[in-house]
């Protein structure tokens, strides 16, 4: 999940502004809307399968932490090596091979159920998606600046968050109505999407303008610079572990969620794992659209308070094997992961530098998604010597001692920089 480009966008390619170019703008932003929702509801298909591959393979619950890790390690791989090579190779260049990257992997998911393809398969996915989060972000943008020269320009940025973790939690939803009653589980939703992906980049090819004046010599190739002002490091060490905390309650849901429900309560029903993966994640995108605009401390506190609500629910259920319990833990922490992660993007985006603006905000989602891959993978090591319950009862109040003690650091430093909103 992701809701800002890691660069300012470069100055759109300067083609003359005709109502047919306008047009054409207009219906190319719709295309590449179309586009980001496929490509992202593909990151999160595989959640409510894990049983069946766990089960297929027959390798304990710990290997699906790492199968999900590998997706998080492939993100921060392709943020830190393309997420910002569309500056200047064209945004459309961009989404084109990362699409062909995310069909790779779906081909891979089709014919291929071992471990070791699994694993590989969710690097590839995550490595496109790095690619792709940032370029389509700022495709968006400019496809709407021409096309709609009067229009709000907020409008793109609040469409683009919308899509990205609306994206994300289509994924487990649709896999489980996929699966649910139909045949070959393992098969059919992959087979569904590499038609879609297909579709996806015949769309994008034909369909999409460029907005990046590819003319002039090209920069030499250097990966995306990572790094934080010394004025600023409080800051972001404050927000960084929020990201962080975050992302790794919604790594853990998104991971364990289908074990826990299967194992632990003995509902075998990947509809059911798909539409609680679902409410976390939707609550996630609809805290943002609600709240959003609301100042930054309301945000952080409101986040703050979900959180801790959530993740004290996220032990209660566990601890009573309770679904309606643990369901709602999901949603209210959810809620509270969208702003908290909000709040993150919007404190290192303002309070760097604009020369240094793109590198700072690599640094956090770098370590959001640490957050994402450590403690799942840690969390899934736990689950090979204790329940699942006891596992999620411990991770539970580790993460809220890390959002209580990060928030409020993060809050008493915003209170002292009126600027930030």
């Amino acid at each position: 999940m992701t809701t800002s480009t890691l660069r300012p966008a470069p100055t759109a390619a300067r083609a003359p502004h005709t109502d047919a170019t306008r047009a054409r703008h207009r219906r190319g932003f719709w295309v590449v809307v179309g586009a980001f929702t496929v490509l992202m509801a593909f990151t999160t298909l595989p959640t409510p399968l894990y049983p069946l591959y766990q089960q297929l393979d027959g390798f304990p619950t710990f290997v699906i932490t790492l199968i999900f890790a590998a997706y998080g390690i492939g993100v921060m791989a392709g943020l830190y090596l393309a997420g910002h090579v569309s500056d200047y190779l064209g945004r459309r260049r961009v989404l084109l091979v990362a699409t062909a990257v995310e069909i790779a992997s779906a081909v891979m998911f089709v014919l291929l159920h071992d471990t070791g393809s699994l694993l590989v398969a969710r690097f590839l996915c995550g490595l496109g998606i790095g690619a792709v989060t940032a370029t389509a972000t700022a495709h968006l943008a400019e496809l709407h600046a021409i096309g709609r020269p009067d229009a709000d320009g907020r409008f793109a940025a609040i469409v683009a968050g919308a899509v990205n973790t609306g994206g994300l939690a289509l994924g487990p939803l649709v896999a489980g109505l996929l699966t649910q009653w139909l045949p070959h589980p393992l098969t059919l939703p992959y087979a569904v999407w590499i038609l879609l992906l297909v579709v996806t980049f015949v769309a994008l090819l034909l369909l999409a303008p460029e907005t990046v004046d590819r003319r002039g010599p090209r920069p030499a190739y250097r990966p995306q610079r990572v790094g934080v002002e010394p004025a600023v490091r409080p800051h972001f060490s404050a927000a960084a572990v929020a990201a962080a905390a975050a992302f790794s309650v919604l790594g853990v849901f998104t991971s364990l969620t289908a074990s826990f429900v299967g194992g632990t309560l003995g509902l075998h029903s990947r509809l059911l794992t798909g539409g609680l993966v679902f409410g976390v994640i939707g609550a996630s995108a609809l805290s943002q659209v609600v709240l959003g605009t609301r100042p930054i401390t309301d945000r952080l506190r409101f986040g703050m308070l979900a959180m801790s609500v959530g993740l004290v629910l996220v032990a209660i259920g566990a601890w009573s094997t309770s679904l309606p319990v643990y369901a709602l833990s999901g949603v209210v922490a959810g809620a509270g992961v969208g702003l908290v992660f909000n709040v993150a993007i919007t404190t290192a985006a303002a309070v760097s530098s604009p020369e240094h603006r793109g590198e700072t905000l690599a640094g956090m989602f770098l370590a959001a998604y640490a957050g994402i891959t450590v403690p799942v993978v840690a969390a899934g090591l736990a689950l090979t010597w204790f329940a699942a319950p006891v596992v999620l009862v411990v991770f539970a109040a580790t993460v809220l001692v890390a959002v209580l003690a990060s928030t409020t650091r993060l809050r008493r430093l915003l209170d002292r920089d009126p600027h930030v909103s």
